[in-house]
């Protein structure tokens, strides 16, 4: 049940991402500027956000397993007509409909974590939220089709796997009974949670981890092309290189928030976040000095080895931070998992709707690349003050306070 939950949130996934690869040879073809690219891109983010609060509802009242394959199939259709959009509003229209791809999260995450105690729930969801890795898939299956057949080929050949996979979801998955919420629960009694303040805490968490993992796994292969002159398909194994292990190793940042505590994991993702895009923040300069022997230009900038390995280091640390908010939804909403997760990641999906949008604006206004990874570093400033004021202070991580705090805090 777990392996094939995970592998049919695989393949959303990396249907919700196509856009990052398809989208730029249809900005060419288009003309688009990286604002119009950056929406392209984030149009399926939206509708896979807004419709995570209603799933992860019906998710609790009718179970996964039937909403998880309706979900699928209601996606098909869109994927395929994508292959034969001509205008711009065409291409948005239909990236509403395969963006509902995107609202699986809210739908496995509640079902599978009920299969297991809660001690190792952190781990089972981490398992299933591998299916983020298929953001790294779609990097490595959507080139090779655009290069040898064209891009119109790439929707048709996902549609075909997502109709196999809803069935073999189908065929394949069991449900409980034990596992549905009282039919008799209104949706406002279980809305009620949201009045906790820290379910917007978790939110913002969350609105990095995964919203900027979105974000950044649309807008990687591009900014390859663009900064580092690459062409599509080099641009997307190394964009990968952030992607796969921000999908791969979340299962790892499971088990180890299990273990040490979703707030001290989360802390240690923020600090790492931190570091590495302020040095991906710097953009490529040519700097002149005047010395005894006249001036001097020196050039600082990161080489495409570097970058790499910093998004590599950043795509680790998120896959442990989207972790760690789960797990802090299962320790303090262990009977309302499907309504919480819902909202979070509505949050976290709403982040990777509008940073796209806002990466593109930013880059027409500015005309600098690396300004992208300077919004994801003021937020991520944000993200440590809020944590530092409402569970840090007062709280020991490291020394002989720092474990009971994690087992009591």
């Amino acid at each position: 049940m777990l392996i094939v939950s995970t592998l049919a949130f695989t393949v959303c996934f990396m249907v919700w991402m196509m856009f990052g690869v398809i989208g730029i040879p249809i900005k060419k073809t288009l003309g688009l500027n990286a604002t119009e690219f950056g929406l392209l891109t984030a149009m399926p983010v939206l509708t896979g956000s807004l419709i995570r609060v209603p799933l992860g509802i019906w998710t609790d009242k009718f179970g996964g397993r039937i909403v998880m394959f309706l979900l699928m199939m209601a996606c098909v259709v869109p994927i395929w007509l994508i292959g034969y959009a001509t205008e711009y509003w065409q291409f948005l229209v239909l990236g509403l409909f395969v963006g509902l791809a995107g609202g699986s999260f809210s739908v496995g995450t509640p079902y599978v974590a009920r299969w297991f105690p809660r001690k190792q729930q952190g781990f089972a969801m981490g398992i299933y939220g591998a299916g983020n890795s298929g953001a790294a898939v779609n990097k490595f299956v959507a080139p090779a089709l655009l290069v040898a057949f064209g891009w119109t080929l790439v929707p048709q050949v996902y549609a075909a796997i997502m109709l196999g996979t809803a069935l073999l979801f189908w065929f394949m998955s069991y449900s409980d009974p034990h596992h549905l919420v009282d039919s008799r629960i209104t949706w406002r009694e279980q809305l009620q949670a949201l009045k906790d303040p820290k379910v917007w805490k978790y939110c913002q968490y969350y609105s990095i981890v995964f919203g900027g993992y979105v974000g950044l796994s649309l807008w990687m292969v591009q900014y390859y092309v663009g900064e580092f002159g690459l062409d599509i398909r080099t641009a997307a194994l190394l964009a990968a290189c952030f992607s796969l292990p921000g999908g791969v190793l979340r299962a790892v940042g499971g088990w180890l928030s299990d273990k040490y505590g979703a707030h001290a994991m989360t802390w240690w993702v923020l600090w790492v976040s931190w570091i590495c895009l302020f040095l991906l923040s710097y953009p490529q300069t040519d700097m002149t000095i005047t010395t005894v022997e006249g001036p001097k230009t020196f050039h600082i900038g990161l080489n495409v080895w570097v970058f790499t390995l910093l998004i590599f280091i950043l795509g680790i640390a998120w896959a442990f931070g989207k972790a760690s908010v789960f797990k802090y939804i299962s320790d303090d909403y262990p009977d309302n998992i499907g309504v919480i997760s819902g909202v979070v990641g509505l949050a976290g999906g709403l982040g990777g709707f509008v940073l796209p949008i806002m990466f593109g604006a930013l880059m027409d206004i500015t005309g600098i690349r690396s300004s992208a990874f300077m919004l994801m570093y003021g937020v991520v400033w944000v993200s440590l003050i809020w944590m530092y004021w409402t569970e840090v202070r007062g709280a020991e991580l490291m020394g002989a306070k720092a474990k009971q705090f994690r087992l009591h805090g």
